[in-house]
This record gives structure tokens, sequence and C-alpha cells, in this order.
């Protein structure tokens, strides 16, 4: 197919009048000019963003947990509330939910996303005739919306460091290393029949494995794929930061660097308790971290030190994590209104050579969530998947909208959904704002969430 854009950011900047080709879900060409029998994009079209951390069950626990009890709320607590919630999902629970939670995606801009995957077992704990059976539910899900997707398999042997037991609310997520490996093998060949996914692990935290189980995994996923991705949640909350000092005597991204061989295919998700050594540390590796800012928020996490670390040229990737936002732009927001909060300043991410913060964001994180899930996208450029948004031109001339203004207006100004059209792959999954199948799965999705709340 051919595509003609009035207005398109391509890797190297904006460009006017410009018609992509595209086959087998691939930029194969960008001409300038209209060619005969291309089909006109209704707006401004950029690259769709990816999602780097997402736990897809918990979209259906959103406002669930936001009862207060007199100050004594924090993660930990909230955690305790959605092991409860979790315990009555069935496999065909979870695919209605991530179905519904992947349209909402992409009607948002997202057109890729990496499912942090640790409901692996029945609502007793036990394992499900084939050990693939909710990950096979997320691969559903994924198709039928049409969203790409990188499937994390999660590691989770332990309830924290030490090791300490898996607790009762841990039970569906707890594999051997052994029956683990099995199923990443399984996932891998679940893989192979679905276009436009891949598969990589995530050991789920320090505290849930230790070094032996970490690594075992690592091996065996790098021996499947070299270049498979693994996400780790990693310094998220200050007493994991704790409790980490006092078992291994280091902090626990200084223990990750010191003890893995961190590359360009980790992600290291949240990371938010860092001091200036293992910020550097990361950025050394060639490590992605993946921010969350609404989740983060949400959980009372603390902030990321996002200012020091672009400076220091680090690569980033955003997520929605446990989906109070299902909005890369209310991420994206965020992020740079914690550093403005923090510093008291503003524009902090912006860079002498990209002015424009919305533009510098979010090109940065389009490019980091690309490299956080192993996919050919990120940017519109020849060879590249054809993974594009168009945004609504009728909404866009209400605010600034010249090149070096646009993508500020979309994240700063707009409190609208802009985005039009989506394409994921080469194919349109979103047009005129709606998806195929929006009616009939949020229908599907309301009704669980009655049984659920029942």
């Amino acid at each position: 197919m051919k595509l003609f854009a009035n207005k398109i950011l391509l890797a190297d900047g904006w460009a006017s009048e410009q018609t992509l080709t595209i086959e087998h879900g691939v930029i194969t060409d960008i001409t300038a000019g209209y060619l005969d029998g291309a089909e006109r994009a209704n707006g401004v079209v950029i690259p769709g963003m990816v999602n780097c951390h997402s736990h897809a069950f918990q979209r259906a626990f959103a406002g669930f947990s936001e009862q207060g009890s007199e100050g004594q709320d924090s993660f930990w607590t909230w955690r305790n509330i959605m092991y409860k919630f979790l315990g009555q999902l069935t496999s065909e629970d979870a695919q209605v939910i991530a179905r519904q939670l992947y349209i909402e995606m992409l009607k948002m801009g997202y057109t890729r996303v990496a499912e942090f995957h640790y409901l692996h077992h029945d609502i007793d704990g036990q394992n499900h005739e084939k050990l693939a059976t909710m990950a096979e539910a997320i691969f559903a899900a994924a198709k039928q919306s049409g969203i790409g997707l990188t499937l994390l398999p999660v590691l989770y042997r332990f309830s924290g460091f030490g090791p300490q037991a898996a607790t009762d609310g841990q039970k569906r997520f707890i594999n051997s290393v052994e029956q683990f490996n099995d199923l990443v093998s399984d996932c891998f060949k679940l893989a192979q029949l679905q276009p436009n996914c891949n598969v990589g692990i995530a050991p789920h935290s320090l505290r849930a494995v230790d070094k032996n189980s970490l690594l075992a995994a690592v091996e065996h996923v790098r021996a499947l794929d070299a270049q498979a991705p693994i996400h780790i949640h990693i310094a998220e909350q200050q007493k994991e930061v704790d409790d980490c000092l006092a078992h291994y005597g280091q902090r626990p991204v200084q223990w990750l660097l010191d003890n893995a061989d961190l590359d360009q295919y980790w992600c290291l998700i949240h990371a938010t308790h860092i001091d200036e050594e293992e910020r550097k540390g990361i950025i050394a590796s060639q490590a992605i971290a993946g921010i969350c800012p609404t989740t983060e928020a949400n959980l009372g996490d603390g902030i990321f030190p996002t200012d020091e670390f672009l400076m220091e040229h680090g690569t980033f990737a955003i997520g929605s994590d446990s989906h109070i936002s299902v909005n890369p732009i209310e991420e994206l927001r965020w992020l740079e209104y914690a550093q403005r909060l923090s510093k008291q300043q503003r524009a902090m991410l912006a860079t002498s050579e990209q002015k424009s913060v919305g533009l510098n964001l979010w090109q940065k994180a389009a490019a980091g969530g690309a490299q956080s899930t192993n996919s050919n996208t990120g940017a519109l450029a020849l060879g590249k998947q054809a993974d594009l948004l168009v945004l609504d031109d009728s909404q866009l001339r209400l605010f600034a909208h010249d090149d070096k203004h646009l993508l500020d207006s979309l994240i700063f100004a707009s409190q609208r959904n802009m985005v039009l059209d989506v394409m994921v792959n080469g194919s349109w999954v979103i047009r005129d704002s709606e998806h195929a199948l929006e009616q009939v799965s949020a229908d599907s999705f309301a009704k669980l969430l009655v049984k659920l709340s029942a």
C-alpha cells in the first residue's frame, strides 16, 4: 500500500508532502510528493508509541484501591489488595481484560506493548494442563486487538530477600526455574504462530529471585534468542533498597550491575531510587530505564532522576504498568512535570539540540521503547515497521501547530484524544477513532467488572 501525508514526523525530523510505500508491514520507500493510488492520511502522521511495561490484568483493578486508611496506605498495602483481587481471575477473564486494555492502548497511540506476564497458574495456584494457558490468553488478546506484542513471562520464586517463602497471594505466580524455562520455550513456539510478536523474560525483582535462578533463566532465554528482551522491576520502593542492602550489602541496581551482564536488551523498570554511581552504571551498560510516571505517582514510589539521566545520554522508555492511566501523552507529561516540580524549573527535558520538550520526549520514548522490546519500530524510516498514528487536524488547529510546537501542544496543551487513525505493522487497526471490536470488548469487560466487584 501507499500512504500520503501532508505533514509527517520522519526519523530525521518533520517533512511535508511525503508518500510512504509499505510492503509486508515495512516501509520500503519514502518519496517526496503524491504518488498515484496512494491513500491520503487525514491528518499529521507520527510514529506510534511503545508501552514498555504492562500488567494487563491490573486494568480491571484500576479504581478499586483508592480508598484511604488514615495515611497508612503504601505500595505494600496496595499490593495486598491486588493479590486478593486477582485470586478470582480465570484465563477467559484474563483474555477479556487484556483485549479491552489493548484496544484502549491503540486508541491512545500505543502500537506495541511489553507484557510483564506473571499470572501463570489457575485460581488455586495449580498448574494448568498446558503451562502456557494464561500466556495463550495474552497472545489471543493481542491478535484480536491488533497490537504488537512482546511477551515477557515472569520468573517469580520468593516473597522477599532471604529467600523468603512465597505467600498464599503469590501462589499463581510461582515456578521452579526448570518449569519456568519450559514455559518460556512454549511461549517462543506460540510467538512463531502469530505475526508481530516476540518473547523475552522478566525476572520479577531481586526480592523474588536469587542469583542462581536469575542467571539460569537468562542463560535459557539467550540460548533461544541472543537478543531477547530482559526486563526486571528494580529499586521501585525505598523499602526494597533497604532490604537489598540488609541482605546483599549492596543497593539493588549496583548488585545487578555487578552480577548480571547487562546490555542494550535489558530494561530496568522503575529504578526510582538510584544513586549517581548506579545511574552512570545503567548508562554505561546501555540498558534502558523503563519509567512509568502515572503508576509511580499513584503508588507513591518516587521520582526517577530523568533530567540527569538524559543529560548523560541515558535511554528510556515509558510504560503504563498498573493502567491507572492508559495514555502515552499523560506519561510523558508527568515525566516532565515531575522534574519541574522537584527542580522548580521549566522545560527540563529539552536539549540544546532539540528545544521542543514534546518532540524530544516522543522521539526518545518511541526509540527507547523499540529497543526495550527488540522490535523494528520507534521511528518512521526506510526498513522500519509501519507503526504510525494519524492525528486529528481539526483538533490540532486549535493549538500552536507549526513544526516546532506541534508535539508540545499534543503533550502539554491538548486535553482531548488527538489520535484519529492507527496503523500497526502496515494494517489499520483504528479508523476514525474506533476499533472494530470496541463495543463487543467494552460490553464483555463491563460485565466482567460486575462479577469481580460482587
